[in-house]
């Protein structure tokens, strides 16, 4: 049996090895081949292509990848229809996995989506994508099953796969001491600028800005960036040395920089998760485009776009859907200040920071609220689950695309049996 993978985000690239991970220790033997990034290249993808260097947002940056995009796609194609893998799996990355989608089912190929786009966030009505294309939804978020469901999409809660690496991370002690004790006992204040080049082009600027400003205000902290990778640290390096800031910049170390941290400043994404995981006080900043911003702005529907503030909310989808502001009401669930923007938040972020720096008890009541979320939220396991359920539908089955969005019957996915 082969599956064909399509993941194109760093953050995939980690979901897409844990899944490997756990489907080869469940069968030895599969084959797994498809785009991605070298850590599913580590865990036994034969990759036909790193995806993690595409991963672009806006309609600029993706019209300047659109030949390479196309090829890709005709690669898959050919792929589908000369190798006949026996499923599909895809993972974030919408723009380009729906034409994957798309060129698998036209192939009957089964397709299952693990970590579906934010549908539900906006522009709600991409969901006839997911009915035409991709025969089971295998949801990160709780609210998400429901949603689908409701609009005939045959969907199932396996949890988050971020939390499966965090569970099994064993961070550097030493490393850790570094920031949380020993000679120095500054508090550390980390930032956390994305994974994406693009994240870093827009939003490092303004976490710097906002760190002068605490600088200014609490001049017993230090600070710290996480990289994702060596040319982004490159980048941050550069902005810290003409801004002459006593910044260290770290690669690989955003695990133990977050736990060591007293307060961090972070660019919104999965890394909220991490945050959560940690019960880590944080501000979260999406800096784009005007264009972009102002272009998507209308299709927003849930109140904020970090995924532990919704998981805080008591609504999901309020009539009110004013962008965070501290002053409305109901924003008191808030447990990561958020902005997103296409404009300069700086000011606004540092003064949660300081907040926080400077008044302990307000400080641990943050990190008693994350605590509560943990326990509830982050429990692990959607590795293996997802794994569990590839396994049982798909041998020694073959799906029939025509009818596999029947709602009437209790499994929406019809089978027949076959080879």
């Amino acid at each position: 049996m082969k599956l064909f993978f399509s993941v194109g985000e760093p953050s995939g690239d980690l979901h897409g090895a844990n899944l490997i991970t756990e489907l080869s220790r469940r069968k030895p033997g599969l084959g797994f081949a498809g785009f991605g990034g070298p850590r599913m290249q580590a865990a036994g993808c034969d990759l036909l292509q790193d995806m993690t260097e595409l991963a672009v947002m806006g309609i600029g940056p993706v019209l300047a990848r659109l030949p390479k995009f196309l090829s890709l796609k005709a690669r898959a194609d050919r792929y589908f229809r000369e190798q006949r893998p026996d499923a599909v799996v895809l993972i974030d990355f919408p723009g380009f996995n729906w034409h994957i989608a798309a060129r698998a089912k036209a192939q009957g190929i089964p397709v299952f989506y693990y970590g579906l786009p934010q549908l539900w966030a906006w522009m709600p009505w991409r969901v006839s994508k997911v009915k035409r294309t991709v025969d089971h939804a295998l949801c990160k978020l709780p609210f998400e099953e429901a949603w689908l469901r409701e609009r005939g999409c045959h969907a199932t809660y396996v949890g988050h796969p971020y939390y499966d690496e965090l569970r099994s991370q064993k961070l550097d002690a030493r490393f850790v001491q570094q920031f949380s004790g020993g000679q120095d006992h500054r508090r550390l204040v980390t930032l956390l600028p994305g994974s994406r080049n693009q994240e870093i082009a827009y939003n490092l600027p303004t976490l710097l800005k906002a760190a002068q400003l605490i600088m200014r205000e609490v001049p017993d902290v230090r600070f710290a960036i996480a990289s994702y990778n060596e040319k982004q640290a490159d980048v941050a390096r550069r902005q810290v040395a003409r801004l002459k800031l006593p910044f260290e910049v770290h690669v690989g170390r955003t695990p133990e920089l977050i736990s060591a941290a007293h307060v961090c400043l972070a660019c919104s994404g999965s890394v909220s998760l991490e945050l959560l995981y940690h019960a880590k006080p944080a501000v979260m900043v999406y800096r784009t485009s005007p264009l972009l911003y102002y272009a998507v702005l209308p299709f927003i529907r849930v109140k904020y776009m970090t995924l532990v503030n919704l998981l805080a909310a008591d609504e999901i989808f309020p009539a009110d859907r004013r962008l965070y502001d501290p002053a409305l009401p109901g924003n008191e669930k808030v447990v990561f200040p958020e902005y997103p923007t296409c404009g300069d938040k700086s000011a606004a972020i540092a003064s949660h920071a300081i907040g926080w720096l400077t008044d302990e008890p307000s400080r641990q009541a943050v990190i008693h609220r994350l605590e509560d979320l943990r326990s509830r939220f982050a429990g692990g396991g959607a590795s293996q689950r997802t794994a569990d359920y590839l396994l049982k539908h798909l041998a020694p089955r073959t799906i029939i695309p025509s009818h596999h969005f029947d709602t009437r019957s209790e499994d929406p996915i019809r089978w027949r049996k076959g080879g």
